[in-house]
């Protein structure tokens, strides 16, 4: 799958992409990339943070479970957690299927002055030459 170049990429393997303004803040929605879930191998659960909650860059913010192995998420810029994807309570196995798509994890909002707060993450081609990296 190629890694989309509509969003910035963290080196923990998120991806984060601006939504639009929500008043004075603006939305990012976050999930792990293609590569984390090939990675990881079957989902089997997703935990997320609840809405409301204060999360800060590069923090761990919940957990994706596989057949294989639990990962940390981290979060890849700074805020509170405006929404969250509750169907992957039902069905987590959505990230590995589409995991750009319907299986984002959470949206942030963001406040401040900053016009686009993924602008110090990795763009498309920095993230796939370092995820490519032996």
């Amino acid at each position: 799958m190629a890694t989309p170049d509509d969003r910035r990429y963290t080196e923990q393997h998120e991806w984060a992409q601006v939504q639009g303004a929500d008043g004075a803040a603006t939305v990012v929605r976050m999930g792990i990339t293609d590569h984390a879930q090939d990675a990881l191998g079957d989902i089997v659960f997703v935990q997320l943070p609840e809405v409301g909650e204060e999360v800060t860059v590069g923090t761990p913010i919940g957990e994706v479970e596989s057949t294989k192995s639990v990962s940390d998420v981290y979060s890849p810029v700074a805020g509170v957690v405006s929404a969250r994807n509750d169907a992957l309570e039902a069905t987590p196995e959505i990230v590995n299927a589409d995991p750009y798509g319907d299986g984002w994890l959470i949206e942030i909002s963001v406040t401040g002055d900053v016009e686009d707060p993924t602008e110090g993450l990795l763009d498309a081609a920095a993230y796939q030459a370092f995820a490519d990296a032996p």
